[in-house]
């Protein structure tokens, strides 16, 4: 759902009180156990943020919380979305900055531009950030952008964010019209320069479209299944299906979309991931957080711009509904940059294998990764 990392810090902080009340009633045997393979895993958050997009930086906090997470590789979005007024400008700018933080910071972070670089984020402890859009504003009309930003390191695009672009529709708009033939232009711009194209946000046609269209696997970073919760932000069990068969992958997110009412914790999660399994394939289902890797701190100023973002969302007519000032982007009981290993935790006590679990942990999108991104 969010189109800034800034507001993805501002929704964890949300969660940090209610996820002690979440946790209070897990025994401190369980609160201290933790799967024992997590730190030989490769972790992959599919979509995600490693901090704020602007101000001075990541702080000794945010970099801290990094290497406590023990995430392999990250795709972070650095374009802006829903207006072609200014969003190549601004798109510029925040590869500019991110660029600079991952300069400023070269025993935390290394640039992914090859999908084999997982392997040397992993071997050195460090966060691989892959650099990805969610909306193609940026480009405009004009397909020479696509080797504009594949030369500034971006290797996730997601075609359409919630409303219609040039490229296709979102999943707001009722009109469903599917790929346009730019779009089709630019899908095949994007599989020549090694891009993985992400349907994430795309309305049904243009999922179906995209799957059928591209000549390389593509994924769905960040999304639920519409099966356990009709929204228009999650995806129909034949977009899935249809996804695996293709060699793609699915990361469930961390979301209100998850259910149809309350505050979304860790259990619909995991019910959001088996049900993805069920019909994908343990081959094919990872997690997008769209989330910050550190947790929120909850204060009376951050429920004030939660519902102020939110208001603002709705006005620029970019909100999906479930969207709610009462429902905070985040579980709880994740609140924390330790969310992957609670993660697998929990689907090892549900009977999920180890193999199972390494591949939904980070396995599965590193495959993709170094399939694509080349």
């Amino acid at each position: 759902m969010p189109d800034s990392p800034a507001r993805r810090t501002f929704l964890a902080a949300c969660a940090a009180g209610a996820a002690a009340v979440a946790w209070r009633g897990a025994s401190a045997a369980e609160e201290a156990t933790s799967w024992p393979r997590y730190r030989d895993a490769i972790v992959v958050d599919a979509c995600g943020s490693p901090g704020r997009p602007d101000g001075d930086g990541l702080d000794a906090r945010e970099l801290a919380d990094i290497r406590a997470g023990g995430v392999t590789a990250i795709n972070f979005t650095v374009g802006s979305v829903g207006s072609y007024a200014d969003d190549f400008e601004k798109t510029l700018r925040n590869i500019a900055f991110w660029d600079a933080q991952v300069a400023a910071h070269p025993d935390v972070l290394l640039k992914v531009v090859r999908g084999a670089q997982l392997d040397d984020a992993k071997r050195s402890g460090r966060l691989g950030v892959v650099f990805g859009f969610q909306d193609t504003t940026m480009y405009g009309e004009d397909l020479e952008r696509v080797d504009l930003f594949h030369d500034l390191g971006v290797r996730i695009v997601q075609l359409t964010y919630n409303r219609r672009n040039l490229v296709g529709d979102g999943c707001m708009e009722p009109g469903n019209a599917g790929l346009s033939r730019f779009g089709l232009e630019l899908l095949a711009r994007l599989n020549e320069r090694g891009t993985l194209a992400d349907l994430s946000h795309c309305g049904q046609r243009t999922t179906r479209e995209g799957i059928l269209q591209s000549k390389r696997p593509v994924a769905i970073t960040h999304t639920g299944c519409a099966a356990l919760t009709d929204a228009p932000r999650n995806k129909r069990d034949e977009e899935l299906r249809l996804l695996a068969e293709r060699g793609g992958v699915a990361g469930i997110y961390v979301m209100p979309y998850l259910r149809r009412q309350g505050q979304v914790v860790a259990d619909d999660v995991i019910r959001h991931l088996e049900h993805a399994l069920d019909v994908c394939g343990e081959d094919h289902v990872g997690i997008g957080t769209d989330g910050t890797t550190s947790g929120v701190e909850i204060t009376e100023d951050y429920r004030k711009q939660f519902a102020a973002e939110i208001a603002e969302r709705a006005r620029r007519g970019i909100a999906a509904p479930g969207e709610r000032a009462d429902s905070y982007t985040f579980a709880p009981d994740l609140n924390t940059p330790s969310r992957f290993e609670r993660l697998a935790l929990l689907l090892s006590r549900r009977g999920h294998s180890d193999a199972r679990i390494e591949k939904v942990l980070g396995a599965n999108f590193a495959r993709l990764f170094r399939e694509v991104i080349v």
